[in-house]
């Protein structure tokens, strides 16, 4: 038999599993290829947590597979003797998330670790913030992000605030691997777990505690005293968790103008009005759009459900149309306008620094030099640059980080979160609105100024969906073959340098010098290009999809978009991508 058939089988034979969940499973038994999809594997406790589909089976994102993590996660916390600090806990608008954020909490609980429950949905930045502020051991957020509707997850966070890193993340997956049978896994009701004060809600207060600490990170308030009244935003939650923070920290700064959009306004784990939420995608704003012409707005932002992302739409002046940004164009716009006003206003350390991800722009360096802050570049995910600001942190802040973003449309700005936060960003791009306004410009004339003061860069990212057991052996099998057959050229560009994050080194091709990465082991390939190109590619860490990044400097919008468009056909063909797919 299969594998998965007697997973499926043990399964329908456990005594930890309930007769509603049974039901489920005999409803698939004529359909071999979803047994297979539901057994084949175990839903990874990855080091970005889990990950999956909702629905029954060992693949899949269930009371059993969020309990299981959660035991592993309460036998570290007790080993290391942590268990009184306590657990905070949020959670999205997605199906489920409610359920599986009580479950985990009472699993916590009845292992004797305090938690604390936030009393309704709420965004993932401000979990990071309440870890700290609470001088909680950890965190937990239920939510998958911007994945389709059918998805959830949940991520562990550790008393940095920041997702875990090595070797918390290694030694926490130990412990759930460890926790095999499902009759092991502990959990208690909630009014006994209440009555033993283990089982606490928070809420308003930290909201409250959140929303100071942004208005703090404001660099020109006169500009928006001065401007606000003549701006108008348009805003959507994409039926998540922004809408009551983004609200209040707007009103609380003074803008007047803020129109959401009423169809998605409400939190609604179905997300009816796209097909995904995700503000990546252009397809999600059409709602938005169409009020923001309605209403002549001058920005138009759009938050994913737990508001960790930012999109973002700029009206140009000039056609009347509007413009998207990519997270790039973004990261790079607020990175020039924080780094200018702090200078202006004499607020700009003489430690400062910046951290990006190798995956985005190379326009963030030039930026970098013309202030004379410190760059930093990591690894991809947000984990990674809050590990160097705790690094910072560590060594008598040695540089105060400004400002972080990855081109994957997430920032943070100052210190307050340690993961992405789009309300901050909102904030920010709103200010910066109102100062650009002041000088005649929109944000589009503020980035094109920035084209013609460092270079014309542009950058893209490609992803090739391959699901399932069949595609997962071949994104294995496309990494290993670029792995082994180093280019001289990618198209027309020779290659300098290619770093390779699994060895954890750089080889340069005219010498014999190779050097180390100095960061942590990743399945990533980054190709450094002459003419201040470059491409990378790596496998998704939470969705079945193999990305590829690249960037050029052109010598105007024209010239970097035909030298993209190149890059990208010659990376396809590099790769072994057929034309179409």
């Amino acid at each position: 038999m299969e594998l998965y058939k007697e997973k499926y089988e043990q399964w329908l034979n456990d005594p930890a599993i309930s007769e509603e969940d049974k039901q489920e499973l005999r409803s698939i038994k004529a359909n071999e290829k979803e047994i297979e999809d539901r057994f084949y594997k175990d839903l990874e406790f990855g080091t970005a947590g889990l990950r999956g589909v909702i629905g029954i089976g060992t693949n899949r994102m269930n009371r059993y597979t969020v309990t299981k993590a959660t035991q592993g996660l309460a036998n570290y916390i007790i080993e290391k003797g942590m268990q009184n600090r306590g657990v905070a806990i949020a959670y999205d608008s997605r199906r489920m998330s409610q359920e599986f954020s009580e479950q985990a909490a009472l699993c916590l609980n009845a292992n004797g670790i305090k938690t604390y429950r936030f009393d309704s949905l709420r965004p993932t930045p401000e979990l990071s913030f309440a870890v700290r502020n609470l001088g909680c051991i950890a965190g937990i957020v239920v939510t998958a992000s911007h994945n389709p509707p059918e998805y959830n997850g949940y991520k562990v966070y550790w008393e940095d605030g920041a997702q875990i890193v090595e070797p918390t993340d290694k030694e926490i997956i130990d412990k759930v691997n460890n926790v095999t049978n499902f009759n092991t896994i502990k959990t208690m009701e909630k009014s006994e777990a209440i009555q033993k004060g283990l089982y606490n809600v928070i809420g308003e207060e930290i909201d409250k505690k959140y929303l100071e600490e942004l208005k703090k990170l404001v660099v020109n308030k006169q500009a928006i005293d001065k401007m606000q009244k003549d701006i108008k935003i348009v805003y959507t939650p994409l039926h998540g968790t922004g809408k009551n923070l983004v609200q209040a920290i707007l009103q609380e700064l003074g803008f007047e103008n803020v129109y959401i959009v009423p169809e998605q306004k409400d939190p609604d784990g179905n997300f009816p009005t796209v097909d995904y939420p995700n503000p990546e995608d252009p397809k999600a704003f059409t709602l938005a759009l169409k009020l923001a012409k309605e209403k002549d707005a001058n920005i138009v932002l759009a938050n994913d459900p737990d508001a960790d992302r930012l999109g973002v739409y700029v009206k140009d002046d000039k056609t009347g149309e509007y413009v998207g940004f990519n997270g790039n164009m973004t990261g790079n716009l607020i990175a020039e306008y924080i780094l200018s006003q702090k200078k202006e206003n004499g607020t700009l350390p003489t430690n400062g620094a910046i951290i990006k991800t190798i995956v985005s722009s190379n326009l963030t360096d030039a930026i970098a030099k013309e202030y004379n802050v410190k760059l930093f570049s990591t690894l991809t995910g947000f984990k990674n640059i809050a590990k160097i600001i705790r690094q910072f942190e560590e060594n008598n802040n040695e540089y105060i980080c400004l400002y972080s973003y990855e081109e994957s449309y997430g920032c943070i700005i100052g210190t307050h979160a340690r993961d992405k936060d789009g309300i901050v960003a909102v904030m920010t791009l709103c200010e910066a609105v109102c100062y650009y306004k002041q000088k005649g410009m929109t944000l589009l004339d503020a980035l094109n100024a920035m084209y013609k003061k460092y270079g014309y860069y542009k950058e893209k990212q490609y992803s090739l969906t391959l699901k399932g057991q069949e595609g997962a052996q071949q994104i294995k099998q496309m990494m290993e073959t670029m792995r082994n057959n180093v280019p001289s050229k990618i198209g027309e560009n020779t290659v300098l340098s290619v770093g390779d994050y699994e060895a954890q080194t750089i080889k340069y091709t005219n010498s014999e010098k190779i050097e180390n990465t100095n960061l942590p082991k990743s399945n990533v390939l980054y190709y450094d290009l002459e003419n201040d190109s470059w491409c990378c590619v790596r496998p998704s860490g939470t969705e079945p999809k193999i990305k590829f990044y690249m960037g050029v400097k052109g010598n105007s919008l024209e010239d970097a978009d035909k030298k993209l468009q190149d890059l990208e056909i010659a990376m396809k063909k590099f790769a072994g991508i057929k034309e179409g797919e």
